[in-house]
């Protein structure tokens, strides 16, 4: 199983293009919003599920899709597809 951490830093990672504030993707955590922290826009946020799709070989039904707006919800969410394999 992965850390907390390592999940973190992966995510940091695929959401870092997309990110408009590179001060809040700096101090990235749990409760980082991808929307009202890191200024994703909406059209980005699909490119980034399908970079985590990618990333970790899992795919993401669309009323998950719509609630991965934190880290927090996006780690639950990858860390229950990882446990389904």
């Amino acid at each position: 199983m992965m850390s907390k951490e390592d999940l973190i830093n992966r995510l940091k990672a695929i959401v870092s293009p997309y990110a408009q504030n590179k001060e809040a993707l700096n101090s990235i955590s749990e409760d980082t919003d991808f929307i009202n922290d890191l200024k994703i826009n909406s059209a980005n946020l699909v490119d980034v599920i399908l970079d985590v799709e990618e990333e970790f070989d899992i795919v993401i039904a669309n009323e998950e899709m719509e609630k991965m707006l934190t880290v927090k919800a996006s780690m639950t969410i990858i860390e229950s597809k990882l446990g389904e394999k």
